[in-house]
């Protein structure tokens, strides 16, 4: 049985939070990390044109390596682009959505935060997940404007202050008018959240339950993977290291060294896209 290859896509690096349980849960799996950072944040992006974007990234990496299923590990693309993609091909797509129904799970509060991208806020699926699942709870949504930048500096091996986290996670704090309750459960609605997952725990006001995505999102894509017969023990070939490939510039050393570390064989330029879509982007 050949090994199936599984594809992780998101703007940055906060999707190698969801490729971490993947591999973790599937390690005969052929595994590909797909960074589009040659316009990171997508926040920056409209609607139609974060569409188009991804729709052409992905366009390109598809025909490149031929996956058996797609994981598109960012929130942001996912309320928007996933229609799109499965009408386009005909492969599994694997969504990330902000996870509000196990953080209402988790609240004995009744009081959560949903810690996400100002876009994903904005975004009316979010507000019907938490008409759907939090009805009960007392829930603010917080669009953090620089967090996933942080996240991404982090990573690169620049110094970010502990007070530029903590300004940024400060709103998902918060007390009832009366004082008997507060917020006990925030959810990350941002793949690259997790990334600061320690330095958010260190700088809370007071201690809460953080949710994080990345082993629902794993499971789901196992879960599928198993359903088209994937059995991790049947594979006959031994399975080549992960690669990562990136849209936009080169990793800085001390991510590239980092990546090294986490097990992957290389890192290379994405897929050149579509000559249309090329001249859509220019050097973007």
């Amino acid at each position: 049985m050949a090994a199936p290859v599984a594809l992780v896509f998101d703007s940055g690096l906060g999707g190698l939070t969801v490729f971490r349980e993947i591999r973790a849960g599937a390690p005969g799996a052929r595994l590909v990390y797909l960074a589009d950072n040659a316009v990171f944040p997508y926040g920056g992006l409209a609607p139609e044109a974060l569409v188009a974007r991804v729709n052409d990234v992905l366009d390109a990496a598809i025909a490149r390596w031929r996956p058996d299923i797609v994981v598109i590990a960012c929130n942001t693309a996912s309320t928007l682009v996933l229609p799109h993609l499965r009408s386009r091909h005909d492969i599994p797509f694997v969504g990330t959505v902000p996870a509000v129904k196990p953080a209402a799970a988790a609240s004995r509060s009744r009081m959560i935060s949903v810690l996400a991208t100002p876009g994903t806020v904005a975004r009316d699926y979010t507000r019907e997940l938490v008409r759907d699942y939090a009805g009960d709870c007392d829930v603010a949504l917080v669009g953090s404007r620089h967090l996933a930048t942080l996240a991404e500096r982090a990573m690169a091996g620049e110094a970010v202050a502990d007070a530029d986290i903590a300004a940024e996670i400060a709103p998902c704090f918060r007390v009832s008018g009366d004082g008997a309750r507060r917020t006990d459960v925030v959810a990350l609605a941002c793949t690259h959240y997790p990334l600061l997952l320690e330095r958010l725990r260190a700088l809370a006001p007071w201690p809460v339950t953080w949710v994080d995505p990345a082993p629902a999102i794993a499971r789901r894509t196992l879960y599928l993977l198993e359903q088209a017969g994937f059995r991790p023990e049947l594979v006959s070939a031994e399975v080549p290291p992960p690669v990562a490939a990136f849209t936009g510039a080169s990793p800085a050393p001390p991510l590239a060294a980092w990546l090294r570390d986490q097990g992957f064989a290389a890192c290379m330029p994405a897929p050149a896209l579509a000559p249309a879509a090329e001249r859509r982007w220019g050097r973007a």
